[in-house]
């Protein structure tokens, strides 16, 4: 690294300091202030798919062509990849922040612009907008939680937190109830009316955020040591009135070579030659939870309505859904105590066994069983995809861990949110119009099984043990002081365990 960057060598206790903090108030805080996001994204992807019909209409809507519908949600997903990658490298610059704040601000923007689309382009550039926002706050937001809350609970809190989506979800299949129902909401009103509450409820989230500290770690990497102090002095005060305790002593440090800018070609050697065994294992892990998504969640609406005679899939997706929060709420402590790599190598290869297994008996199922079928599957799925997640944030150096979430989530959004739909629909049109019945698209089940059973397997041979560490620990930050150099973080033989 340039020697121009460099601002100076400082000896710091703030990380340990931030873990051996007790669960108090003030971290509710922060998982309000930053999680509840990903409830608005699981509502209004639900809405937007529940949808089709009132945009599609001239009268009610935009006059969209299926071609459009398709395209738009193409958009959506394009902007999701371009957002992440363009943000999360922001993010690892200019602070965790400044960018949390600023992607919740594109996606109210760009929600209430989609509220008043007048036309198809309009629609689709607001749609693309809106990813490009959701997609900055998966990078923005992990990294920014999985550094402010403590190692102890750093597993739970992340798989809970990107679980959540399913409440949006679930609230948006009982929404669309209403709104899809002419007889209570104008149909013309209904769609705009529903991107409208999820830029009411982003102002709420917004509002609750801006107290939410910068990371002090972050910090003190690019040379404001001295903000990370007062900040972590704060935190401290805070915690230790709300709980009553006075918190221990630390006596670990860290020494740090701090930076102002980590250029972007040294952030990717360190993914891709310094930790290649790690880029595998999120790789495997995102694609993996991606297409086991898409074979069942996208096909599903359509199996109940094309194959079972469902006319209001509002409930069973409400259904679905809660059993995704559900798994990720009760299975997210076991990865702080089972551990990371267990949970990841049983949650992924169960999973992907059971859709197999749905798969190859697909043609005996009613609508009320397959939906059972898909809560047992999707307990266990949602908390390895969450899992997923806190992987990629937790196994990579600090200066690189935004970037590296955003980079594995466009992978795992480009191949679930693009090849998925490409592939699955088919699958779906060939069993409608080729009148071979609902087990044409069992090709589907299969593909996303095999690969989320791989993924499991993956994780069982190069999972990291990151449960309990600190980050720092886990991945030693690029610019530590090499004076007592550890030869598992800094050579190229990419370590696993710590």
């Amino acid at each position: 690294m340039s020697h121009q960057v460099e601002t100076g060598r400082i000896t710091t206790d703030i990380p340990a300091r931030m873990d051996r903090l007790p669960w108090s108030r003030w971290h509710w805080t922060v998982v309000i202030g930053l999680g509840t996001v990903w409830i608005l994204d699981g509502l209004e992807v639900t809405i937007v798919g529940s949808m089709t019909d009132a945009l599609a209409n001239p009268k009610t809507g935009l006059g969209l062509s299926s071609f459009d519908v398709g395209l738009a949600g193409a958009v959506y997903v394009a902007g999701a990849c371009i957002g992440a990658l363009f943000f999360g490298q922001l993010t690892d610059r200019f602070g965790r922040k400044k960018l949390f704040l600023i992607t919740l601000g594109v996606y109210t923007a760009a929600t209430v612009l989609t509220a008043f689309s007048m036309t198809p382009l309009w629609y689709f550039v607001a749609r693309f907008i809106t990813g490009a926002g959701i997609g900055g706050e998966y990078a923005a937001i992990n990294s920014a939680i999985d550094e402010l809350i403590p190692a102890k609970y750093r597993g739970r809190v992340d798989v809970a937190i990107n679980g959540s989506f399913w409440v949006g979800a679930a609230g948006g299949a009982l929404l669309t109830i209403p709104l899809l129902d002419p007889t209570k909401v104008d149909q013309e009103w209904g769609w705009r009316l529903a991107f409208g509450l999820g830029a009411i409820l982003a102002i709420g989230i917004l509002i609750v955020r801006r107290s939410v500290p910068e990371s002090p770690r972050w910090l003190f990497i690019h040379g404001r040591e001295d903000e990370g102090e007062v900040i972590v002095k704060e935190i401290e005060q805070k915690v230790s009135s709300e709980t009553g305790k006075d918190l221990p002593s630390v006596s670990e440090t860290i020494t740090i070579r701090q930076r102002k800018t980590i250029p972007l070609p040294l952030i990717a050697k360190t993914v891709f030659t310094l930790y290649p065994r790690r880029t595998v294992l999120c790789f495997s892990l995102f694609v993996g939870q991606a297409f086991l998504y898409n074979a069942f969640f996208f096909t599903y609406g359509d199996t109940l309505i094309e194959f079972m005679g469902v006319t209001q899939t509002g409930y069973y997706i409400a259904v679905f859904a809660v059993s995704n929060f559900i798994g990720a709420l009760v299975l997210g402590p076991l990865f702080d105590t089972i551990g990371r790599v267990k949970m990841l190598t049983g949650t992924y290869v169960l999973s992907g066994g059971l859709l197999l297994y749905t798969g190859l008996t697909l043609d005996t199922y009613t609508a009320t069983t397959l939906t059972m079928m898909g809560c047992i599957i999707f307990f266990l799925a949602s908390a390895g995809a969450s899992a997923a997640y806190l992987t990629a944030s937790e196994v990579f150096p600090m200066e690189t861990r935004a970037l590296c979430i955003a980079f594995f989530y466009a992978i795992g959004t480009a191949a679930g949110g693009i090849a998925g739909p490409l592939l699955f629909g088919k699958l779906i049109e060939d069993a409608v119009t080729g009148g071979e019945g609902i087990s044409a698209i069992a090709l589907g089940y299969y593909i996303g099984a095999a690969l989320m059973i791989i993924g499991g397997l993956v994780a069982a041979v190069l999972g990291v043990k990151a449960e309990g560490q600190s980050l720092e620990s886990i991945a030693r930050p690029l610019t530590a002081e090499d004076d007592d150099p550890d030869p598992r973080d800094r050579t190229h033989t990419d370590p696993q365990t710590v």
